[in-house]
């Protein structure tokens, strides 16, 4: 009896010390815990989705994929996808390989890829060859964007009607008051390692990618399809970035956005991340990253 009282009360501290582990949260806008469920029931409604990732996280990759496929699910071949971390010029590759023209060691051998595209991005543009579902490269050429971080929107006159047609019509609508690149120059929520290259023209760079994200997504959609958009949470927070720009171009657009945010606390999502999306995935801050 004196050795069963000492184990019981272990027992008991175990289990009250043991927690639940959720990898993320989902909650509304206001702050409402909401179900995977619940949210793509949203989304399959919607003209256009984003889905606003942490490029080094694991779970927003994973949860893109799950959300491509459950839409695809709902929608079947009535869904197109499209990507900032694909540029514009590499559209013709895309097309050919999701066509079966070449294999993926010729595809990821010419392709401009992203460091992490094998582990992060491959498994959804796989998804897209397997199901024939059209997969848009939205981005514009860095190289193009670099002439507006150096020279600003002017740097672009001077480019080949050829090269145009991979950015945004010119002259391209741009409000410097926009939260989203008001706070580029202030530092906020982009990163100190940004604070060398802090220069008037750099929320202007990140504009001309908002706006040709815009402007591929717009010309790649059709009625009564939904189109899927995965990026940086930063071009479609607090419903700018891109969404500002599709909007001004068709306020009609229902538009429903996912974003990720890492959090210490996952219970609730702190004051500065409710009213940024319409739905917002907390992740814990001691996630781990994929570099």
């Amino acid at each position: 009896m004196k050795n069963f009282i000492p184990l019981v009360l272990f027992l008991f501290l175990l289990n009250a010390n043991a927690q639940d582990k959720p990898a993320y949260r989902i909650f509304s806008s206001e702050g409402k815990p909401v179900t995977y469920a619940e949210m793509i029931k949203s989304t399959i409604g919607a003209d256009i989705v984003f889905f606003g990732e942490l490029h080094d996280d694991p779970i927003a990759h994973w949860l893109e994929l799950e959300v491509t496929r459950s839409i695809s699910e709902a929608r079947g071949k009535s869904l197109v996808l499209g990507a900032e971390m694909f540029e514009a010029d590499n559209q013709l590759l895309i097309d050919e390989y999701l066509k079966g023209i070449y294999d993926a060691a010729r595809f990821e051998a010419e392709a401009k890829l992203w460091n992490n595209y094998k582990t992060d991005y491959k498994p959804v543009v796989e998804f897209a060859r397997s199901k024939g579902i059209p997969f848009v490269a939205t981005n514009v050429p860095r190289r193009y964007a670099n002439v507006v971080n150096r020279k600003g929107f002017e740097g672009l006159d001077s480019l080949s009607a050829e090269a145009k047609e991979y950015i945004a019509p010119l002259p391209v609508p741009y409000d410097p008051d926009l939260k989203c690149y008001k706070d580029m120059l202030k530092m906020e929520g982009m990163g100190t390692s940004m604070q060398a290259h802090a220069t008037p023209n750099l929320p202007k760079a990140q504009a001309i990618k908002d706006a040709t994200m815009a402007h591929f997504i717009l010309k790649n959609r059709e009625k009564g399809r939904i189109f899927l958009h995965l990026n940086g949470s930063y071009h479609s927070s607090n419903f700018q970035g891109i969404v500002w720009y599709l909007l001004r171009s068709d306020p009609s657009l229902k538009i429903v956005t996912i974003e990720t945010v890492r959090q210490k606390d996952i219970s609730e999502p702190e004051k500065v991340n409710l009213k940024i999306a319409s739905y917002v995935v907390v992740i814990p801050e001691t996630m781990t990253r994929t570099y």
